[in-house]
């Protein structure tokens, strides 16, 4: 913390949140993976440039919502919980302008957003973590399954395939990220940690949502802790709110970006790639496998959630 001493007291809490944000997620993706069998097996006959075969100090790091997923998963997750009377239908209604805006709008406001959290952390507060892990994989098959986009899965897979991790980040609860990560036979996910206590969530935050900096945060404690190289890592993303995490890594890529990522991504010549349109990328680097459909993932893998007691 020494570092952030030549800030303002305001912005050195912010700050601060965010390292916490950002080490929290971190520390529950790594516990995630260790407990995650390996049992990939690396495509030895293809031939693709990129990511590079067999090294083990690079990674990549996919945004969620409307970079793997169409729309935001915490939209979905709330329509679950309505289904299962979890609130009332006038929370439902909010949840569904939310939701209209976010995929209208196609970036994330940060006012709707955090709506949204405050709302899910208030319908969780003295509900199990067990119960909410469970309902998770419903609700993935019931809204989130058919909304993956095939090219962007298929992006992570060639990462799989050379034998790499490959970690969502998004500012969606931990446990759904984790759940949508093994679902799809990734490593793992960083995501927003809610506290619990006793197995029960108490309605707060560890730190703040992992959004903006506080992603970039995870990812860097993460890349420490593993032992990667962020040069020779890449990164994902729709939104100019992820700016700091892409820049973060040596291979940034924006997918379906919005109108300030697709300005900064081509000032910059970084990839580029819209699976919205089917219009062709900018011809960069783009790796084979972008234009590959779907391919399901393989690998099984436990979940094990970190939980702050005290």
């Amino acid at each position: 913390m020494a570092a952030l001493r030549w800030l303002t007291p305001r912005r050195r809490s912010a700050t601060a949140r965010s390292v916490l944000a950002g080490e929290a997620s971190a520390e529950a993706a790594r516990k995630s993976a260790q407990s995650a069998p390996d049992t990939s097996a690396p495509d030895t006959d293809a031939e693709v440039e990129f990511p590079v075969h067999g090294d083990d100090r690079a990674a990549a790091f996919f945004d969620l919502d409307n970079t793997v997923m169409q729309g935001a998963a915490i939209f979905h997750f709330g329509r679950g919980l309505y289904k299962r009377k979890f609130f009332e239908t006038r929370d439902l209604a909010r949840f569904a302008w939310q939701q209209a805006y976010f995929r209208l709008a196609g970036l994330e406001d940060p006012e709707h957003m955090q709506d949204a959290r405050d709302s899910a952390l208030s319908i969780v507060k003295g509900h199990r973590v067990s119960e909410l892990k469970s309902i998770g994989e419903e609700i993935y098959d019931e809204y989130m399954a058919e909304r993956i986009w095939p090219g962007t899965r298929a992006l992570a897979q060639a990462h799989l395939d050379a034998g790499q991790k490959v970690w969502l980040v998004t500012a969606a609860p931990v446990e759904i990220a984790q759940v949508i990560a093994r679902r799809l036979g990734l490593t793992g996910a960083l995501g927003t940690v809610a506290e619990s206590i006793g197995g029960v969530y108490t309605g707060k935050l560890v730190g703040e949502p992992l959004h903006g900096p506080a992603k970039a945060e995870a990812v860097r404690a993460l890349a420490t802790a593993e032992c990667l190289d962020l040069t020779r890592c890449a990164a994902y993303s729709d939104s100019h709110n992820d700016i700091p995490m892409l820049s973060l890594v040596g291979h940034p890529y924006a997918i379906n970006p919005d109108s300030k990522l697709r300005k900064h991504a081509r000032e910059l010549e970084w990839r580029l790639r819209d699976y919205r349109t089917g219009r062709k990328a900018a011809k960069v680097g783009i790796p084979a496998a972008a234009g590959v459909g779907a391919v399901a993932g393989g690998t099984a893998a436990a979940i094990a959630l970190h939980r702050r007691r005290r």
